[in-house]
């Protein structure tokens, strides 16, 4: 009798790279239809797509291969997180308090609105605390990706960025302090309770400072036509901080925003923080769009649709409410303060690590944290993209006429970030204007 074990048996698991190119084939597919509808964002294609085959929808990929995907959502995070981190020099938030007292005031602002409505609606005290955290981030990959594909350009995009940035530093920074009264009341012992936390802040924040120093030392070398060994070398940057922050138990997602934070304030002659990542990076931006549309789960939304509606509602209340008064302070028109303002709607990858950090951590109140978090992140995806493509329109930064035209405030204060003082050297190459 013949032997035809050799023949293909198991049809249900999909390999790394077979999952990788239907994520690609369906990303582009969503995205082309997408495009059919001129005020669409093609990340919406993209979700819409995840959506159907995924789970919830066809169920061609189920959380098994959703989990095996990880990885590739872990590089496009970090690559998103770099370029963020990038618009954001060390100095620049020295030398603009106006920027920093936004971010603290819409921050701050927004833990305070969802810890109060989480209390008030009887969530346990450490899941309140921790949705409230949460709440305090944005999405970068959204607010990156549109910007990209509207080509949108301007002092709207430029602050964004930094309040992005800001805001996702400053929601890790709450988290660690929230987390040593969370592990105590866990009965976990103080030592671990105050340490755990703090190591995985301070270094992740080291571990990138470190990989920047590095990737920056290199990158003197390369001359101004070397673009393509620089995008080389931010994505090996990259890659050795998420291995090296799964090696060292740090937050990977910290660890790659210090990174471009970092490379920003120490490149000088390198000039990383101004590498185009181009279609070789758009690869990676798809699969994690597409995931995670297909990583919704619809019955959770309907169940929790009534709190994570209230959710939504009292988040984008206060972070557009607070960042349109600081503007109007600062000498910003209404209509760019708005726009700045909606532009920090999306919530999604910090959100979704912090949740998950928790679970690990604190499954005892994950899982009340999670329903409700994820439910909202469900809402916040579907319309972040095409509030942040309205917001950008509204600011006036879509070249191709799609929005308003830009203009200075009636104050006549100049509606941009100033340019960041640095050492001078025999050999500048470059401004230190917020990278596009």
């Amino acid at each position: 009798m013949s032997d035809f074990s050799f023949l293909p048996h198991d049809w249900t698991t999909l390999n790394t790279s077979t999952l990788f190119g239907v994520l690609l084939v369906a990303g582009v597919l969503g995205g082309l239809l997408a495009k059919r509808v001129r005020w669409l964002p093609t990340i919406t294609g993209f979700m819409a797509v995840g959506l159907l085959i995924g789970p919830s929808g066809l169920g061609l990929l189920d959380e098994a291969m959703l989990a095996d995907a990880r990885v590739l959502v872990q590089v496009a995070l970090g690559l998103i997180l770099f370029k963020l981190g990038t618009s954001l020099h060390p100095w620049m938030v020295l030398h603009t308090p106006a920027l920093l007292i936004a971010s603290l005031v819409e921050s701050v602002g927004t833990f305070a609105a969802i810890w109060a409505l989480m209390h008030a609606l009887g969530t346990h005290p450490l899941a309140a605390i921790i949705a409230a955290t949460v709440a305090v981030s944005s999405s970068p990959a959204v607010l990156i990706h549109v910007v990209h594909e509207l080509r949108a350009k301007g002092p709207v995009v430029d602050i964004s960025k930094a309040l992005v940035a800001m805001n996702n530093v400053l929601a890790f920074i709450f988290f660690s302090l929230a987390m040593p009264f969370a592990l105590r009341d866990a009965n976990l012992p103080l030592a671990t309770a105050i340490g755990l936390p703090v190591y995985q802040m301070i270094g992740a924040a080291l571990l990138g400072t470190a990989i920047a120093w590095l990737i920056t030392r290199v990158g003197h070398f390369t001359a101004t036509d070397d673009a393509h060994y620089r995008f080389a070398l931010v994505v090996g940057g990259v890659m050795l901080t998420l291995g090296l922050s799964e090696l060292l138990r740090v937050s990977p997602l910290f660890a790659t925003l210090s990174l471009g934070i970092a490379s920003r304030g120490l490149q000088r002659r390198a000039r990383l923080a101004h590498t185009e990542f181009g279609a070789g990076a758009d690869l990676f931006f798809i699969v994690l769009f597409v995931v995670a549309g297909a990583s919704l789960h619809l019955h959770e939304v309907f169940r929790l649709a009534p709190l994570a509606l209230a959710y939504v509602g009292v988040r984008v209340g206060v972070k557009v409410i607070a960042v349109l008064v600081c503007g109007k302070a600062s000498g910003y028109g209404w209509r760019e303060s708005a726009a700045t303002g909606l532009t920090l709607i999306p919530m999604a990858g910090l959100a979704i690590g912090l949740v998950q950090t928790t679970q690990e951590l604190l499954p005892a109140i994950a899982g009340e944290l999670g329903a409700i978090v994820l439910a909202a992140v469900a809402v916040f995806e579907t319309i972040g993209p095409p509030l942040v493509a309205y917001a950008l329109r509204l600011g006036g930064t879509v070249p191709d006429g799609g929005g308003a035209r830009q203009t200075a405030p009636a104050t006549g204060v100049r509606p941009e970030l100033p340019e960041p003082p640095e050492p001078s050297t025999a050999q500048r190459t470059e401004p230190l204007a917020p990278a596009d």
